[in-house]
């Protein structure tokens, strides 16, 4: 397998641009850089050959009133789970967000819900049944003061 590049100082402008908006067009990402055209298509391209970006739509939650954040924070019966508790959790297609912690917990995983009997019934009949899983503790956001839906971009 071949390894992949490091992002230049070019790449993580056009990653610049299309965290902003990525429907703009290649030419005027290349006017403002001074690069052509083909330069960035092939370097988005490239970027996502090598799954460095994904180009997606991404939900907008401030819309949805009738719909809570969910932090589900899971520990682990012994440490050695760790790891195929999370992958089993990666297969709940609700769950938007799982990782290994450190920390309070041994995973997180964050989810919406309608509401905190909803959340309940999910954590119920969801997570706390797979093997492994030792407590659950969780917590629902009600007011977000700031959502950048842009926090997985890259820093430098």
């Amino acid at each position: 397998m071949q390894a992949r590049r490091k992002l230049d100082d070019v790449d993580k402008a056009i990653v610049a641009w299309l965290s902003k908006d990525a429907r703009i067009s290649n030419r005027q990402v290349a006017e403002d850089l001074g690069v052509t055209e083909g330069t960035v298509r092939a370097r988005i391209k490239r970027m996502e050959e090598e799954k460095q970006i994904r180009i997606t739509a991404v939900t907008n939650i401030d819309r949805f009133r009738d719909a809570a954040l969910a932090y589900i924070w899971i520990e682990v019966e012994r440490s050695g789970q760790t790891r195929a508790v999370a992958r089993s959790l990666a297969q709940i297609p609700e769950l938007g967000f799982v990782g290994v912690m450190l920390g309070r917990s041994d995973i997180l995983a964050i989810t919406m819900v309608r509401n905190a009997e909803h959340l309940a019934e999910f954590v119920h009949r969801r997570i706390s049944s797979i093997d492994g899983v030792r407590r659950t503790d969780s917590t629902l956001g009600v007011n977000f003061v700031k959502h950048d839906y842009r926090m997985a971009r890259i820093v430098s």
